[in-house]
C-alpha cells in the first residue's frame, strides 16, 4: 500500500480508537504531514520541481539537473547524488523535498542563493560536484508559511507571475503547508440564495485591502463594494495558486465557517440567536460589528454546510481547514461550557462535509488575552479530538502560548515566529531566541510540536531572520549563528571576504539580537504622526550599523557590476543606509523634546532643520532602491482593478491601508512603509507641520496645544492623502553607491556637532574608501 495511506489510515486509526493521545510530537508530526500531503502522482510533482529548477537557473543549465520524487525515501527528506554522466540526481520524498534538495545544492556547493526579490541564478560553467551521496531528512514535517494577514499586507494586488515567483521560493524553502483564504465570491453566492440582496452583501463585504479582517469579523464594508468581477478573479486565481502548490506536493488549509455573517441575515432568521460582534479598534457602526451565530444554532450548520461543500466543490481539499471565531475579539460567554460546546460545534461543521476534517487554528487570540484563562483555553482545545486540531503558535518567538497551555493541551502545535506587523520596514529580530526557541520546544516535556513556521504580517523585509528560520526548522540541530550567518554572505554576495562578514555579523550582534517583550510594531519616528510622547529605544549601539554601513559601502569594489548579485548588494545598501536615518532620527527627537521641555528656542529650531533634512536624504536613497517605492504599491492595485473606473476605489484601498487605516485614522500608521513617495508626500509634510506649530508655541511663550495639532495633521495631511491620486515612479533612479555614500558623508558633519550630539551614542567611524 501507498506510504502515503498507510500513515493517514494510523492517524485515523490513532484518533478514532483514542490512541492519539499517546502520539505527540515527531510521530504525530509524520502521521499528520502525510495526512495533508496531497495525492499528485509523484512524476507530476517531479515535473513541478523541473519547472521550479528551469524558471529560477534557465533552460539549458536546468538539463544539468535530473529530478525525481521517490515515495520509498524517508518521509519529508532529499538525497543529492552524483550520476557518471556528470549530472546531478535530486531526489525528494515530494516535489518541494525535491526543490529543497536543489536549494541546498545552491548554497552549499555553488555558494548561491534566493530571496524574496531575487529568483533568477546564474550557474557557473563548471559545477562542483559532491562526492558522496548527501542525505537530509526535516525535523519538522510540517513547515508552514503565511499569516491570513499576509494576504492583505503583501499579496493584495499580486498576479499569478508573483505568485508563481513566491511558489517557488516557497518550494526550495521546503514549505509544504499554507493556507488559501479567498472566499467572497463563494460567500456571495451562499448569502444570495439565502435571500440576502445585492446591495446587503456589498454592504458586509470589505474592499480589496482589507478583505482579511472582514473574514475574521473585525470590520465590515470598509472601503467596498466589491463588484463581482474582482470576486471572480480572486477565485480564479486562488484555483490557480492551489493548482501549482499541489503540484509540487503542498498542502493547503481551506476556509471553513467562523460564525460571523452580514447583519442583514438577522431580517431573514429573526428566530436565531446572534451575537453582536464586538466593536475593533474604534471602528464606527457603519463598518463595524456584524454578527456572530452561535455554533450551537441549527442555522451555523447550515451555513457552514452550505459554505464549506462549495469551497471543496471549487478547491479540492487536503482535509485542512481553518477558521478563527475570536481573532482579537472577545467570545459572547466567559464560561468553559461555552467555550467546549462552540469548539465542538464548528469542528462538526468541518466534519460534517469532510470527516477527515483538522482544524487548523491561529493561537493568536490567546495571546496577552486575560479572558483566555487556562480554564477556557482547556475547555476549547480539548472539546475536539486530539490531533484534529493544529495549532499555530503565531508568534512563539517572543509569546509563546505552548508553554503557558501545557503544550496546547496534547493538540499538536507548530512553532510560528511572526517578526512583522503590518509589512512595516525596520531592521529588527532575535536570531539567538528563534536557534534556542525552537530547540527548547522540541525538549519540553511531553511537547506536541509537529513543525515549525514564519507567519509574518508583511513580506519583503528582514529576509535574513526568515531564511534562519526556515532552515532551522529543517535541522535537528542548533546552528553554529556566526558559521551561518558568515555563508549567509558569501551566498549573498558570491564573494568570500572578512570585511562583508562583519558587516552580517554587526547586525547579527545589534539590530538581529533583540530579547525583550516590547511590542515591536515598525513604529518609528520617521513613520509616527509627531507628539512629545513617543519613547523610541533601541536594544543596540547604534554605531555597530554605523560600522556596518561603512564595511558594507567599503566593499563595492569587490562586488562586479555585471554579477547577477549586485543588484541584491544595492538593495542592501538602501536598506542599511535606511537603517541608519532611522535610528538617526530616533536620536533627534529625543533631543527634540528635551530642547522643548527646556524651552531651548535656538537648539530645537537647529534639531528640527537636521530632522527636516533627514527626511530628505530618506526620501532620495530610498527613490534609488527597486523594492522601496510607493509608486509600485499603487500601480500594481490599479492594474487589477476590474474596469477603468474602479482604479480610484483600487488605489484610495491601497493608500488608506498604509496610512489611515480605517475612515478616520483607527489604526493609523499600523502598516506604514518606509517607500520612497511616502517619505515626501506624507511623513515630511507632517513634521513640518508640527515644527511649524511648535515654534509658534515657543517663540509666543504659549503651550503647545497637541490636541489641536492631531485634528490639524488629520485634516491637511493624514486623511486627504487616502484621496489623492498622484503618480509616483516605478522604476528607481540610478547610483544607489553615490547616493548612499554622499549620505554619509553628510551626517558624519553632523554627528560631529556638538548640538547634534547631545545624549547621542552614534560613533563616527573612518570615512569608506571611493
Amino acid at each position: 500500500m501507498h506510504l502515503k495511506w498507510i500513515l493517514a489510515l494510523a492517524l485515523l486509526e490513532d484518533l478514532y480508537l483514542g490512541r492519539g493521545e499517546a502520539a505527540a510530537g515527531p510521530d504525530l508530526g509524520h502521521k499528520l504531514a502525510a495526512h495533508l500531503a496531497p495525492s499528485t502522482p509523484s512524476e507530476v510533482q517531479a515535473e513541478a520541481a523541473r519547472a521550479v529548477i528551469r524558471r529560477l537557473i534557465g533552460q539549458k543549465s536546468a538539463k544539468r539537473f535530473q529530478v525525481e520524487v521517490d515515495k520509498g525515501l524517508e518521509l519529508r527528506s532529499f538525497k543529492i547524488t552524483k550520476l557518471d554522466n556528470g549530472r546531478i540526481l535530486l531526489t525528494g520524498w515530494d516535489g518541494v523535498c525535491a526543490c529543497k534538495a536543489f536549494h541546498y545544492y545552491l548554497k552549499y556547493y555553488l555558494n548561491k542563493d534566493v530571496d524574496w526579490f531575487k529568483m533568477r541564478i546564474e550557474l557557473p560553467d563548471n559545477l562542483r560536484l559532491p562526492n558522496a551521496t548527501i542525505e537530509s531528512s526535516s525535523a519538522s514535517p510540517i513547515i508552514y508559511h503565511q499569516n491570513v494577514c499576509t494576504w492583505g499586507y503583501s499579496f493584495a494586488w499580486w498576479s499569478f507571475e508573483q505568485w508563481r515567483r513566491h511558489l517557488d521560493w516557497m518550494a526550495l524553502m521546503g514549505i509544504n503547508l499554507s493556507i488559501a483564504p479567498i472566499q467572497e465570491a463563494i460567500w456571495a453566492e451562499v448569502y444570495t440564495e439565502m435571500g440576502l440582496s445585492r446591495e446587503e452583501i456589498d454592504d458586509h463585504l470589505a474592499g480589496p485591502a482589507f478583505q482579511a479582517w472582514q473574514r475574521m469579523g473585525n470590520i465590515r464594508g470598509w472601503a467596498g463594494p466589491l463588484k463581482p468581477e474582482w470576486r471572480q478573479f480572486q477565485l480564479l486565481l486562488q484555483q490557480e495558486i492551489l493548482s501549482a502548490q499541489r503540484n509540487l506536493g503542498m498542502s493547503v488549509a481551506l476556509p471553513a465557517f467562523a460564525g460571523h455573517v452580514p447583519r442583514a441575515l438577522s431580517r431573514l432568521h429573526p428566530n436565531t440567536s446572534f451575537t453582536d460582534v464586538q466593536r475593533w479598534n474604534h471602528f464606527p457602526d457603519r463598518y463595524c460589528c456584524g454578527l456572530f451565530v452561535e455554533p450551537t444554532e441549527p442555522l451555523f450548520q447550515e451555513i457552514a454546510t452550505s459554505f464549506l461543500q462549495r469551497v471543496v466543490a471549487i478547491y479540492g481539499s487536503n482535509h485542512i481547514f481553518f477558521c478563527d471565531p475570536f481573532n482579537e475579539l472577545e467570545p459572547p460567554v466567559a464560561k468553559p461550557e461555552y467555550m467546549r460546546s462552540t469548539a465542538a460545534a464548528i469542528h462538526n461543521s468541518m466534519t460534517a462535509v469532510d470527516p477527515e476534517a483538522i482544524w487548523l487554528l491561529q493561537g493568536w487570540m490567546f495571546v496577552k488575552n486575560p479572558f483566555w484563562t487556562p480554564d477556557m483555553a482547556e475547555a476549547f482545545l480539548t472539546a475536539v479530538p486530539r490531533g484534529r486540531i493544529l495549532v499555530l503558535d503565531l508568534q512563539s518567538e517572543q509569546f509563546p502560548q505552548y508553554e503557558l497551555t501545557q503544550s496546547y493541551f496534547g493538540q499538536p502545535f507548530i512553532w510560528c515566529m511572526l517578526h512583522n506587523f503590518g509589512g512595516t520596514l525596520g531592521m529588527f529580530g532575535s536570531a539567538k531566541l528563534i536557534n534556542s526557541g525552537i530547540e527548547s520546544a522540541r525538549r519540553m516535556p511531553n511537547s506536541s510540536i509537529v513543525g515549525t513556521g514564519i507567519t509574518p504580517e508583511g513580506i519583503g523585509q528582514n529576509y535574513v531572520v526568515y531564511s534562519l528560520t526556515l532552515e532551522r526548522g529543517w535541522s535537528r540541530n542548533s546552528i553554529d549563528l556566526d558559521s551561518w550567518f558568515r555563508q549567509y554572505t558569501l551566498s549573498r554576495y558570491g564573494v568570500k571576504d572578512e570585511s562583508l562578514e562583519n558587516v552580517w555579523l554587526l547586525l547579527k550582534n545589534s539590530v538581529y539580537s533583540f530579547h525583550g517583550l516590547q511590542k515591536m510594531r515598525g513604529q518609528y519616528m520617521v513613520t509616527r504622526r509627531p507628539s512629545f510622547n513617543h519613547d523610541p529605544f533601541t536594544w543596540y549601539n547604534a554605531s555597530d550599523v554605523l560600522e556596518a554601513w561603512h564595511l558594507l559601502l567599503s566593499a563595492r569594489a569587490i562586488i562586479p557590476l555585471e554579477d547577477d548579485r549586485y543588484d541584491v548588494y544595492e538593495h542592501d545598501l538602501v536598506d542599511i543606509t535606511r537603517q541608519f536615518l532611522q535610528i538617526t532620527a530616533d536620536q533627534l527627537y529625543v533631543n527634540l523634546k528635551s530642547s522643548f521641555r527646556k524651552r531651548q528656542v535656538p537648539r530645537f529650531e537647529f534639531l528640527s532643520s537636521r530632522l527636516l533634512q533627514l527626511f530628505d536624504d530618506l526620501e532620495l536613497i530610498l527613490s534609488s532602491g527597486r523594492n522601496f517605492l510607493l509608486g509600485n504599491w499603487l500601480e500594481q492595485a490599479k492594474q487589477v482593478a476590474p474596469q477603468p473606473e474602479d482604479r480610484k476605489s483600487f488605489e484610495f484601498n491601497a493608500r488608506n491601508q498604509i496610512t489611515a487605516w480605517g475612515p478616520d485614522g483607527q489604526i493609523l500608521d499600523y502598516a506604514c512603509k518606509q517607500w520612497s513617495g511616502l517619505v515626501k508626500d506624507y511623513y515630511k509634510p507632517r513634521w513640518s507641520l508640527f515644527f511649524d506649530d511648535v515654534g509658534v508655541a515657543l517663540h509666543s511663550q504659549r503651550p503647545f496645544n497637541g490636541s489641536a495639532f492631531k485634528q490639524k495633521v488629520s485634516q491637511r495631511i493624514e486623511l486627504p492623502f487616502s484621496n489623492k491620486t498622484d503618480i509616483y515612479p516605478t522604476e528607481p533612479i540610478d547610483n544607489v553607491w553615490f547616493i548612499s555614500h554622499t549620505i554619509f558623508e553628510r551626517w558624519m558633519g553632523y554627528t560631529k556637532d556638538t548640538q547634534f550630539l547631545h545624549n547621542n551614542r552614534l560613533a563616527v567611524p573612518r570615512k569608506p574608501g571611493v
